[in-house]
């Protein structure tokens, strides 16, 4: 038998084999052919469609408040818009003709920063755009021509628009107008610098700052342990010998796992109400199986944890244990340690200002002063971090998000290679090439719905990502997180949409190219360089590639159109109340303005900046789109601030510096582009060094601008007043501790966990009769304590509706119906209005459950809701402590938060025994104050008196 040789298969002459079908794939994924048609076509399209949304916007707008003006149906009067009419362009007068200080009343100083950020922008490309266009185009169509006529051949004119044929001493045009365009941004930014100062001031001077307490309030945090006391506080303070006012000190307490239980508690209420929702979503017809569930992790009761088991009875039981571990951790919170960190509120706003600017870049005995902000805006888990576990923290954290922004370019290749081409699949896979053809038509939809879904979804959730990341690594507030993510989203988009997008091509191929060299020829790496002339093929690269990020930044103006006309609130609304079993809660917040999101606008403002400062000498024309694209946008956005969306946590305008530093980095791109384009084509085969050194004024400048601005404007930005430091002077006595009693510094700024209303599960109105079927706890909720004992456990609670008949079971819910369910009748609820702008300001004064505040008056505290119905207990007299800061007696605290004597009855407690629980004081023990004022007069304990469990002595 005859043997038989095999070898391996070979490709065909002609054929490339799978390793160099891969490498010509990855060479240039993001090739983008554009043809000079195909520009006319995506402009005209764009804004095509951008008017068809437009005129939806216009026809809608007047039938839908709840969408097109939330705000103006639940501002205050003094927060309220402007009217509007039913007209199709009722909206225009309203919006265009209002005054930039009225914003500020209106819609806060971050919303109005972010306006004139935005006709900054407009402005500022205007500008570009005319003087690019005038100068670049010029220039480069005639020597493109040039170019042509000697090697007779044609260039399309979007090609002749780039200086992809220019050599020699025509680029020192380049950069005279890089020089140009940096004065001009960096006029814009000055102006603009200015005025944001005007702002800014105008702020601290209103009497809405004025009479804020965090305005006259520090915070001190990286407390020593021998300091930790309120005298700690105070001697920390007194340190610095600024201001003769002695601050009213509260230092913070160890909570300890009170946050964590509060956020289950939350979590588990959710869920009940889900599974509510979706039970009952049919009460004529329940289904015949009972929701099940799988009980929580971290619920010690359960030990098989993969057992499912009754979701509604389980679900119950578990937030009556949370809710119980939460009053007993409350109970015990006095007896704690301190923690380092804590408040000092003073008198004046010129004190507390003039001690936060004299610490500045100062540790007074190893602790941190800034100025206090914003209650709601504390991340308050992060204070009691010590300064080397916050190091520690943010080095991790940028690790992460260096990893992430770096590598991930691999998934946006192979996403760029291969899903949104899937014939590049089907070349290394013949049964799924097989799959296409049978099904074509299938295939291209999901071709072209695959990659864009994923890159969005990955887009959405970055910045939760990196919210997430900024927490961990030790953010102290809400505010400085924001301005961290927008740092990072803006490097991320930067690095891997613009240069990576960019410049992929061009640098693989010059790998590629090095390789095969050195292996086929051993030529040195330098040789290499010199044949392949790495820079000119970039230059070529960004060229070429130019005339996509024109198209790119046309369609743009389809995601502004699509803010205005708010078609994915309006879709997902109708979808969910069809398809889906929104919960009452979740209705309810539907019709609440919507938190507009900082981060990710200024993030695309930022981005699409840089890309038109990039390629503003490579293609002029994208100063223009981007001039349109911020005119559009900068009139939308007036709406939607106005009359749609409202600012979740108030910064004061403190992004300005963070969107200042960005547009200096985009100019500096921009100069290190026309440096490039200088070096590769300024002097043939050599180094143009005479251009290139021209050029190193630029980023000095930029730098030395930075300085300029910040030592004239940042310190009176901040700082109401710097006050006049005299050292050695003696600080004399107290000022009357009765008129700093008031200030409730330990309750304002006392950690949510010690006073935060627990939540009530929603129920909607119709499902209430079913609820003695469904549940099966108590659902007697105004039985005493008695219950179960007496007589009194038989008897039926009476019908406040039908006087003589049982009333429906409650049980700890809360009923909404229909009519009802509307944020309207929740605005005054902290649990809603934190998350839609709330915080006092915007629908009237919203006070913290439980606090002083909340009882001194009827009007300021938590009123009962119009949606719900409720019972009532009778009235409790006289004035209860607030929870966590009077059960035990503490030498740490001098001074008692609790409001002035004799102020009344505290608002009605209602019924509920789920109520009781979160909505009572926790002091079960003590006496509440009697509800006249009394004779005697009262001072307060000093920290060194002992005896008594009250903290006030009568004498």
């Amino acid at each position: 038998m005859e043997t038989r040789i095999t070898a391996p298969l070979l490709p065909r002459d002609g054929e490339k084999s799978t390793e160099e079908k891969l490498m010509d794939l990855l060479s240039n994924p993001f090739a983008q052919q554009v043809a000079q048609d195909s520009i006319v076509i995506a402009i005209l399209t764009a804004l095509g469609i951008t008017l068809a949304i437009f005129a939806i916007f216009l026809i809608l707008r007047p039938f839908n408040t709840i969408v097109y003006a939330p705000r103006l149906r639940h501002a205050d009067e003094k927060h309220k818009p402007p009217p509007l009419g039913k007209g199709l362009f009722a909206w225009v007068h309203p919006v265009f003709k209002t005054n930039e200080f009225d914003y500020v009343d209106k819609i806060g100083m971050d919303a109005t920063v972010f306006l004139r950020i935005a006709r900054m922008c407009r402005n500022m490309f205007a500008v570009l755009a005319i003087v690019g266009c005038a100068i670049i185009i010029p220039i480069n169509v005639t020597e493109s021509q040039k170019f042509a006529k000697k090697g007779d051949f044609k260039l399309q004119a979007i090609i002749m628009m780039t200086p992809q044929n220019l050599f020699g001493e025509i680029l020192w045009a380049f950069i005279a107008v890089a020089y140009v365009f940096d004065f001009i941004v960096c006029g814009f930014l000055w102006w603009n610098y200015r005025g944001v100062h005007r702002l800014r001031r105008k702020y601290l001077e209103s009497p809405e700052y004025q009479n804020s307490l965090h305005s006259r309030t520090l915070m001190i945090t990286d407390v020593p342990r021998s300091l930790r006391s309120d005298q700690g506080l105070v001697e920390i303070a007194d340190s610095l010998r600024t201001t003769p006012e002695v601050p009213r000190p509260s230092i913070g307490r160890n909570v300890k796992d009170i946050p964590d239980l509060f956020e289950q508690h939350e979590a588990a209420v959710i869920e009940l109400e889900q599974v509510l929702s979706k039970y009952l979503k049919n009460p004529n017809s329940l289904p015949a199986e009972r929701p099940l569930c799988k009980p929580s992790k971290k619920d010690p009761e359960y030990t098989d944890k993969k057992q499912k088991v009754d979701a509604i009875d389980y679900l119950t039981a578990r937030i009556q244990r949370l809710e119980d571990q939460i009053k007993a951790a409350r109970d015990t919170v006095d007896k704690r340690d301190a923690m380092s960190y804590g408040f000092a509120s003073y008198e004046t706003i010129e004190s507390a200002h003039t001690v936060a600017y004299a610490s500045r870049r100062k540790h007074p005995k190893g602790s941190t002063i800034n100025l206090a902000p914003r209650p709601n805006d504390v991340i308050w888990k992060n204070l009691p971090l010590d300064p080397k576990k916050r190091r520690w923290n943010k080095f991790i954290n940028n690790l992460w998000i260096t990893l992430l922004t770096v590598l991930y370019f691999i998934p946006n290749v192979l996403i760029a290679v291969f899903l949104a081409k899937l014939d590049n699949i089907a070349q290394f896979w013949p049964t799924f090439k097989d799959e296409m053809s049978r099904n074509p038509r299938t295939w291209a939809l999901v071709q072209g719905i695959l990659a864009p879904a994923l890159t969005s979804l990955f887009y959405y959730f970055l910045p939760i990502i990196f919210r997430r990341l900024s927490i961990q690594a030790g953010d102290l507030t809400k505010t400085s997180r924001e301005r961290h993510v927008i740092h990072q989203l803006y490097g991320f988009f930067v690095f891997n949409n613009l240069f990576v997008f960019s410049l992929f091509g061009a640098v693989f191929s010059f790998i590629a190219t090095a390789v095969n060299e050195s292996k086929s020829g051993g030529k040195p790496f330098m040789q290499i360089v010199d044949e392949v002339h790495p820079f000119t093929q970039i230059v070529i690269s960004l060229c070429s590639i130019s005339s996509f990020w024109v198209t790119w930044l046309v369609q743009r103006n389809l995601g502004a159109a699509v803010d205005l006309s708010q078609i994915v609130n309006l879709a997902w609304g109708s979808f969910s109340r069809k398809f889906l079993n929104p919960t009452p809660r979740e209705l309810i917040k539907r019709t609440a303005p919507p938190p507009f999101d900082y981060a990710s606008y200024y993030n695309y403002f930022l981005f699409y900046s840089t890309v038109a400062l990039c390629f503003a000498s490579l293609q002029p024309i994208t100063l223009a789109v981007t001039a349109v694209y911020f005119t559009l946008d900068a009139s939308m956005k007036k709406y939607l601030l106005l009359y749609v969306f409202c600012t979740k946590t108030e910064s004061g305008g403190l992004y300005w510096r963070v969107i200042f530093n960005r547009f200096l980095v985009g100019a500096f791109l921009s100069n290190v582009i026309t440096a490039l384009l200088v070096g590769a084509r300024g002097n043939g085969d050599h180094v143009p060094w005479a251009m290139l050194f021209s050029m190193v004024p630029l980023p000095l400048l930029l730098l030395g601008f930075k300085i300029y601005c910040k030592r004239t404007f940042d310190d009176s930005m901040k700082f109401y007043t710097k006050g006049e430091i005299t050292k050695g002077s003696e600080a004399p006595a107290p000022i009357d501790k009765e008129s700093r009693r008031r200030d409730r510094v330990a309750v304002r700024f006392g950690h949510p966990a010690l006073y935060q209303k627990l939540t009530v599960p929603m129920v909607h109105e119709k499902s209430r009769h079913l609820l003695s079927e469904v549940y099966r706890g108590r659902l007697d909720g105004d039985l005493g304590a008695t219950a179960g004992f007496s007589d009194v456990y038989t008897m039926k609670r009476m019908s406040k509706e039908n006087p003589g008949k049982a009333a429906g079971a409650t049980g700890p819910f809360e009923f909404v119906s229909d009519n009802n369910m509307d944020f309207e009748n929740f605005k005054d609820r902290p649990e809603f209005s934190d998350e839609h702008g709330g915080d006092g300001s915007v629908y009237g004064h919203v006070s913290r459950p439980g606090t002083p505040a909340s009882m001194v008056g009827s009007e300021r505290g938590r009123s009962t809701s119009r949606d719900s119905e409720r019972t009532f207990a009778d009235e409790t007299p006289g004035v209860t402590y607030p929870a966590g800061y009077h059960h035990t007696p503490s030498n740490l605290r001098e001074y008692s938060p609790s409001p002035d004597r004799g102020l009344g009855r505290m608002p009605s407690n209602q019924s509920n025994p789920y109520q009781l629980r979160d909505e009572s004081a926790l002091l079960h023990g003590a006496a509440p104050m009697g509800s006249q004022t009394p004779n005697q007069t009262y001072t307060p304990y000093s920290s060194d008196q002992q005896g008594g469990t009250d903290y006030f002595k009568r004498i």
